[in-house]
């Protein structure tokens, strides 16, 4: 029986969850569908994910692969695997990649969407960030301009997870007002560990428009600067995960503008 390169488009609620990456003794996505792939097929596998999400981290758009000697047909271990999955995890789609494909190293770009509320919620507080102090959409749209290109973003960097090269190509990076949610999109062909997170925690503060709450005491100026100039220090206010979407992964040459 011929080996089949199964890809797979997921989507999750990353609530329960550890992060994507199994670990051991904790609840993992990466950990449920390997659990649920290997029902189905009654074969070891290794799944590859086209990136890590941490504890609490959401996926519209998560891409995986794994290899198999099995004759179902690559459509239809979509419904075979969601048999066995739990609610808050969902293929959308499966289909047969070539067989030199691996989700993680060949994907050219990702998409990422943050969503802040505007007001407190007892629905939707673990799928967003709920900030009651002012902001001024304003400024978080002239942060985000600051953001596009070319730099290094160490600055927004867990110190630990800190490579020889932190530079990230960031295509398109903007934020938007829908009623009483704003919501900030970035797209670019890498990201370091924490640095959306850590970029939108930076954002809010330095558009906080009390004093009180701005815990960095940051400036629109002083953030172009840490983006201009990076050096060992660190934006240590991080936005919490619930309100971070990993929204698609693209594999096609291009910067996906």
């Amino acid at each position: 029986m011929a080996q089949k390169n199964i890809k797979l488009l997921i989507e999750y609620d990353g609530t329960a969850y550890a992060g994507w990456q199994v670990q051991k003794n904790l609840n993992s996505v990466q950990g449920e569908l390997i659990k649920a792939i290997e029902s189905v097929t009654r074969r070891r596998v290794t799944l590859i994910g086209a990136g890590r999400t941490d504890a609490g981290v959401h996926a519209l758009g998560q891409v995986a692969n794994f290899v198999v000697d099995h004759d179902l047909e690559p459509v239809r271990f979509k419904d075979a695997i969601n048999f066995y999955l739990p609610s808050d995890i969902r293929i959308r789609e499966s289909s047969e990649a070539a067989a030199d494909f691996d989700a993680r190293r060949d994907a050219r770009w990702k998409r990422y969407r943050y969503l802040v509320g505007l007001q407190k919620s007892a629905v939707y507080r673990q799928l967003r960030w709920d900030v009651t102090y002012p902001l001024s959409v304003e400024k978080l749209k002239r942060a985000a301009q600051e953001i596009v290109g070319e730099h290094d973003f160490s600055p927004f960097c867990v110190v630990s997870s800190r490579k020889k090269n932190n530079n990230c190509n960031i295509y398109n990076a903007r934020w938007r007002q829908v009623g009483k949610l704003l919501v900030f999109e970035i797209r670019g062909n890498r990201f370091l560990h924490n640095m959306v997170r850590s970029l939108v925690g930076a954002m809010v503060n330095l558009a906080c428009e009390n004093p009180d709450k701005n815990k960095l005491n940051l400036t629109l100026d002083r953030f172009a600067d840490i983006i201009k100039a990076p050096s060992e220090a660190r934006a240590t206010f991080t936005a919490p995960p619930q309100g971070l979407y990993l929204v698609s992964v693209n594999y096609e040459k291009g910067t996906g503008i």
